[in-house]
């Protein structure tokens, strides 16, 4: 007959510590990290923890994070949307073209985003539709999209933007003693948005178990195809946002701009847990994978490590945290 006593004991050594309990959460994890990061960066350098500093990083992330919310839903839907970069290259232009040809700023930033919308639709359609797997659906329209940018402006920016559009991203809206940036705002509002239609509707609760196992998902009666159409356009949009603001920051559509930023959107969400596998994640962790990316490229510079150095850190972050990620899953 087994000892109860010593039952009891084995059965306390199995629950989980308090450190055990927190790395098991991936966000909790997430924002240790970037407390730490905060500060040892107070610490070591004078300028980090000034306001000046603080609401430029906020700025400079903003659309990123944006862009992130809609790859992110993509994403835990079991996709992937390599074009976010060039929609929001393209959404800019087109904003900035109807600015420049004289329609008003509400008209040119609705068009904008009608147009990253459709360009998110094409890619879900192509991928629920045309059963494309979405790595190539959504690279062939990067390619595309991209060449429009090329196309349409004869490879030169545009310029002369209206100061009612830069108004967008270059103001900072005045709370108690600081000057928060509008984009940052944005980015707060719609994450909360991103997070209640995620986790408070049925739309929600169909992208992750389509993103679980869309066999199951599809035997529970849920439209697979129309989870990932709406999943996609809704990433077109929030790329198309992303852009304007981007745009308007800097006070010029170039055909070049966010080049590469489909790379540093799609590590943001996993940077914040997002699983490649589909399924599991958030918008808060997709915002916070943001976050470090951007205060880490901060960090270098105010540490004094050279520019070209950058990429090399953020892929080793991006690797470190799939990893740290793996063995979470495996070990817990």
């Amino acid at each position: 007959m087994a000892d109860p006593q010593l039952e009891t004991k084995e059965e306390k050594e199995r629950q989980p510590t308090l450190g055990t309990k927190i790395f098991r959460n991936q966000l909790i994890t997430l924002i240790f990290i970037l407390l730490a990061m905060v500060l040892f960066l107070g610490i070591t350098t004078s300028t980090f923890l000034t306001a000046t500093n603080i609401f430029n990083v906020l700025r400079a992330f903003s659309w990123i994070a944006i862009a992130a919310f809609g790859q992110s839903m993509v994403i835990i839907g079991g996709g992937i949307d390599l074009s976010s970069g060039s929609n929001m290259a393209f959404c800019g232009i087109v904003a900035a073209a109807l600015l420049v040809a004289g329609y008003s700023v509400t008209l040119a930033v609705v068009i904008a985003l009608v147009v990253g919308a459709a360009i998110g639709f094409l890619n879900g359609f192509m991928v629920s539709r045309t059963y494309l797997p979405p790595f190539i659906a959504t690279l062939g329209m990067m390619s595309i999209i991209r060449g429009f940018c090329y196309g349409l402006t004869n490879g030169w920016p545009i310029r002369g933007l209206p100061q009612s559009f830069l108004f967008l991203g270059q103001t900072d809206i005045s709370f108690l003693a600081w000057k928060i940036p509008l984009p940052a705002i944005i980015m707060v509002v719609f994450a909360i948005l991103s997070f209640i239609l995620l986790e408070k509707t049925k739309l929600g609760y169909h992208v992750y178990a389509v993103g679980g196992n869309e066999y199951a998902a599809s035997l529970s009666g849920i439209s697979c195809g129309r989870v990932k159409l709406v999943v996609f356009t809704l990433s077109g949009l929030f790329a198309g946002l992303g852009g304007i603001l981007m745009t308007s920051r800097l006070g010029v559509a170039a055909p070049t701009a966010a080049s590469g930023y489909e790379l540093d959107i799609i590590a943001a969400a996993v940077i914040g847990g997002v699983s490649l596998n589909g399924g599991e994640g958030s918008v808060w962790g997709a915002l916070i994978g943001a976050a470090l990316m951007q205060i880490l490229r901060n960090a270098l510079v105010l540490l004094g490590f050279p520019a070209y150095w950058q990429p090399s850190a953020i892929g080793a972050v991006i690797i470190g945290a799939v990893m740290i990620d793996q063995y979470r899953k495996r070990r817990f």
